[in-house]
């Protein structure tokens, strides 16, 4: 079996989506998020913007390996909301995504059923008009090496055509590289094998 070594993601956030029933607003929102502050930031900035809404529901999912999610339904019945939202992030299969539907009550309760699918379809929605990104799953490597030892990493580095993120260049040098993790072994053994050259992931 191969092993997997992209993700769905987004890169930016989108204008926010609205669908309506029965006189209820929802909005829905998106945002690339990498950790759990970032999700705490973009809440409080929709709180603040929608502050005379009744309902700001979410879920994330955050990872790639190792996967974070979370749903909430921030008041409405159990489960009418947070899950139905993180349904579709499964369905599109993104993550390290944030979505958000705020919704304004428009006087008439919808159901269980109704919250469910208006929570669904906004959500739905928002993922639809986002620019969804395959991005590939990275592990990074230290290389350290004394400079006389330059020119053989150096090689390696552009037959390899590996991505530098980082280099010292004293008489220690240090260089880091991300590389694909479908790669990453085989790059590994290429350094791993020079007498003289430090590799260890980071």
């Amino acid at each position: 079996m191969i092993e997997k070594d992209t993700y769905k993601t987004i890169e930016n956030v989108t204008e926010p989506v609205l669908f309506k029933d029965k006189n209820s607003k929802f909005y829905g929102y998106v945002f690339p998020v990498l950790n759990e502050d970032d999700v705490k930031q973009h809440l409080e900035q929709l709180k603040k913007e929608h502050h005379a809404a009744r309902h700001w529901c979410y879920a994330y999912q955050i990872g790639t390996e190792s996967i974070m999610y979370r749903a909430n339904d921030d008041g409405e019945p159990s489960n009418s909301a947070g899950m139905p939202i993180y349904g579709q992030i499964q369905s599109f299969e993104v993550t390290n995504i944030l979505i958000v539907v705020v919704r304004y009550f428009g006087g008439v309760k919808l159901g269980v059923g109704g919250l469910i699918n208006a929570y669904k379809t906004t959500a739905q929605l928002a993922l639809d008009q986002s620019h969804i990104i395959t991005k590939t799953i990275n592990i990074n490597y230290l290389i350290s090496f004394e400079y006389k030892n330059m020119n053989k990493v150096m090689r390696i580095i552009k037959e390899k055509q590996l991505h530098i993120t980082n280099q010292v260049l004293e008489l220690d040098c240090k260089i880091t590289i991300s590389v694909r993790k479908k790669d990453a072994k085989l790059i590994f053994n290429l350094f791993d094998n020079i007498f003289g050259i430090e590799v260890k992931a980071i």
